[in-house]
């Protein structure tokens, strides 16, 4: 493999923990930008996409596995053999079951120690995701910093990392840290293992930082909801803000998840939870997401059935009542217009394609362009 420029030795491939660690030095606290694309390996990769499709679903990751059974067969192979060993075979990105049986049938520490080997020195994606699945197998709490390091690369390593995490004492604190820096796909795998290990310590973030905004929240939004207990937790929005912004985006993503994850139709809670957002969102001063998915949530209230939002019919037309009557106070119309002007692309969503139906005095004059397009998420305005 060609030499690349970045973090290793002069003249050897970048290692794709370097790349990532680089990347997290610069913004310690925030997701990598692009999520780390392009890897140092972009290259090389680019004519593997048709690996997948070449290997059924009960067959994937077969190749794989054959080639640990024979690495691991000869007491005298070290883990660096397996440095470019997988690059023509498909190695799947999530937990399977052919490369998890090869780790259980090996020496635990032997499989422990080529894991860690080929996650922190791997320079190729194929051979990191092995030695990843590796890690989730036999991994321990030594391997954490290891695994959350690497999984900051969420879209290619989230999967496994998450899985990995889950698995390991304490998992949920090194979850906790990792969903706070990643988004997309990854974000999702991240959430939906805290959401699994259902652990008290996690419920506060759960409530309040989930969802960042992306359309994919609709994946997990009705398993937070459930598992942190929403229902109970509503009268801490009294004095909560970045409570009540976070149930307005579960509402949200809730409300058009259809196919995706648990819609407000078949969340027991929807009623109590969509009179709690209202009664308490008014009381906030407005900005321009506060405003989006306010006039996104009376959409959904003014065109869908009442069950649609686990509403009767009366009970629906009080909520929508209480957000109609907020996005036409003189502030919050002042603030969309506002939004507008400046071009936020929320707003001139709303106003080309949603005011219009909605009568909102904010955009009283505005003709709905011609074709629908995606509804913008929160995650947007940071674009």
């Amino acid at each position: 493999m060609s030499g690349t420029t970045g973090t290793g030795l002069p003249g050897s491939p970048t290692t794709l923990f370097d790349h990532a660690l680089r990347l997290h030095e610069l913004a310690p606290e925030e997701p990598l930008h692009r999520d780390g694309e392009p890897y140092p390996d972009d290259g090389s990769h680019r004519r593997r996409r048709g690996l997948r499709a070449r290997e059924g679903r009960h067959s994937a990751g077969k190749g794989a596995a054959l080639i640990l059974d024979r690495h691991f067969a000869r007491a005298s192979s070290l883990p660096a053999e397996l440095a470019d060993a997988f690059h023509d075979v498909y190695v799947p990105i999530h937990p399977n079951e052919h490369i998890a049986a090869v780790a259980e049938r090996a020496d635990r520490e032997r499989v422990r120690h080529t894991g860690r080997w080929l996650v922190r020195h791997g320079s190729d994606r194929c051979s990191v995701t092995v030695g990843l699945a590796l890690l989730a197998a036999a991994g321990s709490t030594e391997d954490i910093p290891l695994i959350r390091t690497i999984g900051l690369l969420s879209d290619q390593f989230g999967p496994l990392a998450a899985h990995a995490l889950e698995r390991q004492p304490g998992g949920a604190e090194a979850l906790l840290w990792l969903a706070e820096r990643v988004t997309g796909w990854g974000r999702v795998h991240v959430v939906e293992a805290l959401c699994g290990l259902d652990d008290p310590a996690a419920r506060p973030w759960l409530l309040r930082r989930a969802c960042d905004g992306d359309f994919l929240n609709g994946y997990f939004a009705g398993k937070v909801a459930t598992v942190a207990r929403l229902h109970e937790a509503l009268a801490d929005l009294d004095t909560d803000s970045e409570m009540i912004d976070h149930t307005g985006r579960l509402l949200h993503c809730m409300s058009d998840c259809e196919g995706m994850g648990l819609t407000l139709a078949r969340y027991p809670h929807a009623k109590a939870v969509l009179e709690a957002h209202a009664r308490h969102v008014g009381s906030l001063s407005p900005t321009t997401e506060r405003y989006f998915t306010i006039a996104l949530l009376t959409q959904h209230l003014t065109t869908e059935p009442p069950e649609a939002a686990g509403c009767s019919a009366t009970q629906r037309e009080a909520i929508r009542a209480t957000y109609l009557e907020i996005l036409d106070r003189a502030e919050w119309t002042r603030t969309a217009r506002a939004g507008l002007a400046a071009d936020d692309n929320r707003m001139r969503w709303l106003a080309d394609h949603r005011a219009p139906r909605l009568r909102l005095r904010a955009f009283p004059d505005r003709e709905p362009d011609i074709g629908e397009q995606r509804t913008p998420g929160v995650s947007d305005l940071r674009r």
